[in-house]
């Protein structure tokens, strides 16, 4: 029978963890490879149910309905405006669009339903902050109540006749929201372009078209689901998770789901554990007379340094990359998201006379010994190929204008999510490099051309700042509690305005003119269990659908929403997996290849019939019972641990 949209809102329940700080620690688990006892996935494609999937899924027709699909998403703006209106006027657009597919399946007794974000999260420890509220004119962020009336979730569910003893209800979850800034979308062959295409509205799509294979195929065979699916299609994910924090918390809608699996761009790798992320906000307050953009450059580095040494303390089986990212995303009026790496600012240089050639040459010297620090440290970016584009990823690392008395330097890096931060390049951090050294020569400098100023911006935009504020990302992994990572950070910050301020002969305590602030995102790293049983069935689905090739388990070297289901239910199996590479995800270029949603789509589709343990012609594995959904039936976990 088709679903039916519902209007209903029900209140959410409290967590019991609401008023309790979640900390998710190491657990020493292991990244051991499947046995060679598993069931072959030669024989389980060959199962009627699957071989009708994959007639489907590899169709051009099939091809066809993806693009279309996530064509028609990306044309809906869904980044965070200080206009609460515009944000629900567009999501609903885009829950309109999802309705229209998900009301013409055939699952018996499916139903969609708008569920409310309850107000009442904000009494959660892992609820975020709405920053994105403010505006000059309202430095004061809208209350919860103001934000979130009228605001919902999209809610898909598809009840199983639990009818068969092994098998768990699974949870899908992928978010409608994108980050700044927005450009609309456009095909080139096999690929879409457009902000939203990779994070997330094609992981979204993903789920769309593994839902509407299934119930073509089912009714086809005569499958009916076993256990439960629920779709989650959630809001405000890149502004710290509020949405997904409203469904977690939700003891009424936990009862319809066992395992949750959290649609990302991770490049169609399956991921039991994420490493964690926080965002900061310095805000540098020097004394009168002290410069707050050249204090910021001996910040950067002292928070550059601390990330750094987190990094060398993090060794963690399920973590062997060591994903702990220092970025920083937005400074003054440059940059436009804390996770989002700068790829443009700029700087100014005035001098109290007219500069000579000395001057000029000494100037160039000094911009050149902090860029080949920058390089060092980072790598040359101007020698490699930007994946997106083929041309190298910065055509040039900083461009020096002359002026009346001064110069004007844009410094150029490659904006992408902070998670690439190493295969990309940090304008901020650049800049910081050579404004140290100019810093570091300022006296041979003031001999020459007078007294000198940097100032944050160009001749025709700057003004001077008395005060300024530092935005960025730093992720860690299990091996470390949030609230060490944030102290951490503080004082590298604090660091480096003391180092600034005895440099120039001053004596404020650095506590007095730093101000460093968590009030967005703060998501805990976690390390789910490698041998689950959905680990299990989601490496026997990749292997059917030709994606695994007997690697070892891994955790996400990014974080998401996947994090609050795990910290909100502990135990509980939280994997995440989608279509996109993650380099594209929040840059100037972002795009997904239609081929990857396809395969995720199959994969999601095969993971469902067997984690369910809707496809009957299944044979063998282990089943235990355990308390199961809704109506107090029961439901198991099934299959050999890898």
């Amino acid at each position: 029978m088709s679903a039916k949209p519902s209007t209903r809102s029900e209140p959410v329940k409290k967590s019991p963890h609401a008023d309790t700080k979640v900390d998710v620690k190491a657990q020493g688990v292991s990244t051991k490879r499947r046995p060679s006892t598993m069931r072959s996935s030669k024989n389980l494609a060959s199962a009627p149910l699957l071989r009708e999937v994959f007639a489907q899924t590899r169709t051009s027709h099939f091809r066809d309905f993806l693009k279309n699909l996530l064509l028609e998403l990306c044309q809906v703006d869904t980044t965070p405006s200080p206009d609460v209106t515009r944000m629900r006027e567009a999501e609903n657009r885009c829950f309109g669009i999802l309705e229209r597919e998900l009301a013409a399946l055939k699952f018996e007794a499916a139903r969609l339903e708008r569920r409310a974000i309850d107000p009442a999260i904000q009494t959660h420890p892992n609820y975020s902050q709405l920053h994105f509220t403010k505006t000059s004119t309202r430095p004061e962020a809208l209350s919860p109540e103001e934000v979130y009336a009228g605001r919902s979730n999209l809610l898909y569910v598809a009840p199983g006749n639990n009818s068969r003893g092994p098998g768990s209800s699974v949870a899908l979850n992928a978010h409608l929201d994108v980050v700044a800034p927005y450009f609309g979308p456009r095909l080139t062959g096999k690929v879409v372009h457009g902000r939203g295409a990779c994070d997330d509205k094609g992981p979204v799509v993903g789920i769309i078209a593994a839902l509407r294979v299934l119930s073509a195929a089912m009714a086809k065979t005569g499958h009916t689901w076993n256990r439960n699916v629920v779709g989650m299609f959630v809001v405000e994910e890149e502004t710290g998770g509020n949405g997904s924090l409203s469904l977690a918390t939700d003891r009424d809608l936990k009862r319809l789901y066992d395992m949750v699996l959290v649609s990302e761009c991770t490049g169609l790798k399956i991921y039991p554990a994420n490493r964690g992320a926080v965002w900061y906000r310095a805000e540098l307050q020097p004394p009168r007379g002290v410069s707050a953009f050249e204090m910021f450059a001996f910040i950067n580095e002292e928070m550059e340094k601390e990330g750094a040494a987190i990094r060398t303390e993090s060794r963690h089986e399920l973590f062997p990359q060591r994903p702990v990212q220092t970025c920083h995303g937005m400074i003054g009026a440059f940059g436009e998201h804390p996770s989002r790496i700068c790829g443009e600012m700029s700087f100014s240089i005035q001098f109290q006379r007219e500069p000579n050639p000395t001057t000029e040459n000494l100037l160039q010297d000094c911009l050149e010994a902090g860029l080949t620090g920058y390089v060092g440290a980072y790598g040359d970016k101007t020698t490699v190929k930007d994946p997106a584009t083929g041309k190298p990823m910065v055509g040039r690392h900083y461009d020096l204008r002359r002026t009346h008395n001064g110069f004007e330097i844009d410094v150029h890096g490659a904006a992408g999510h902070m998670g690439s931060i190493r295969e990309r390049d940090g304008a901020i951090t650049k800049a910081a490099y050579l404004v140290r050294s100019l810093i570091y020569s300022k006296a041979r400098l003031e001999q020459e051309g007078g007294a000198m100023r940097l100032e944050l911006g160009t001749e025709s935009t700057t003004t001077t700042l008395e005060h300024l504020a530092l935005e960025g990302g730093q992720g860690f992994v299990p091996t470390h509690n949030i609230g060490e990572v944030m102290q951490r950070l503080e004082r590298a910050a604090h660091r480096g305005a003391e180092v600034y301020l005895r440099r120039i002969g001053r004596p404020e305590p650095a506590d007095q003119v730093v101000k460093v602030t968590y009030e967005k995102l703060h998501n805990v790293a976690f390390d789910g269990d490698p041998n689950s049983p959905a680990m299990v069935d989601a490496i026997e689905a990749a292997r059917t659908c030709g994606l695994w090739n007997d690697e070892p388990v891994l955790g996400w070297t990014v974080s998401c929403d996947a994090r609050l289901f795990a910290t909100e239910h502990p135990g509980m199996p939280v994997l995440t997996f989608g279509p996109g590479q993650l380099v594209h995800a929040h840059s100037d270029h972002e795009q997904i290849d239609i081929e990857e949603i396809r395969a995720a789509a199959e994969f999601i589709a095969v993971f469902l019939l067997l984690h369910t343990a809707t496809l009957a012609e299944h044979p063998g594995g282990t089943s235990s019972t355990s308390p199961g959904p809704e109506n107090g039936r029961t439901t198991g976990t099934r299959g050999t641990r890898p």
